[in-house]
């Protein structure tokens, strides 16, 4: 069973991460800029702070706390990110982190408790928030993406108005 949920998270990640980034190449470099208003995060907002987040809670996972002394959260949400090229980076170097984090993981480290913030968590508890949380900011990345496309989005899903065509041919 601990094998089968470090598959399914692993799985679930590798989903989001990929349903962000198909999101992303579908924008110009500007898109990935825009901020509805100056109140709201651009998509290169969120991948800076995704990636801060990342690099925080995976860097010695089981050994440190998930909130590092060093991360600054509050720069997280300036504009720091200045080209496509940098936001790929980031993008890549956190959820590589992750990834790689959970692959060593083994089913005895699920029994364990790591910290965050100082505050205890089972592993597994430590590893469904952290989905959740990056489940939260893709789909803003991928509503802003949509946005910005308008009519031009190609789906990452089921189409608007084709679920009974796409259930049928799953039926097959």
């Amino acid at each position: 069973m601990k094998e089968e949920y470090l598959k399914s998270v692993i799985k679930r990640f590798d989903y989001y991460r990929s349903a962000g980034l198909r999101s992303m190449e579908q924008l110009r470099d500007e898109d990935l800029f825009w901020q509805f208003n100056d109140d709201s995060n651009s998509i290169a907002v969120m991948v800076n702070h995704l990636h801060g987040n990342m690099l925080s809670r995976w860097t010695g996972f089981l050994e440190e706390d998930g909130e590092k002394e060093w991360r600054d959260r509050d720069a997280e949400f300036e504009s720091r990110i200045k080209t496509r090229e940098e936001l790929m980076e980031k993008w890549n170097e956190g959820w590589d982190l992750v990834i790689d984090t959970l692959k060593a993981l083994s089913p005895d480290d699920l029994a364990r408790k790591v910290r965050i913030r100082n505050e205890p968590h089972s592993v597994i508890d430590a590893i469904n928030r952290q989905l959740a949380h990056y489940a939260y900011h893709i789909g803003q990345i991928v509503y802003v993406a949509k946005m910005r496309k308008g009519k031009e989005w190609k789906t990452l899903t089921i189409a608007k108005g084709k679920s009974k065509e796409f259930n049928r041919s799953m039926m097959k």
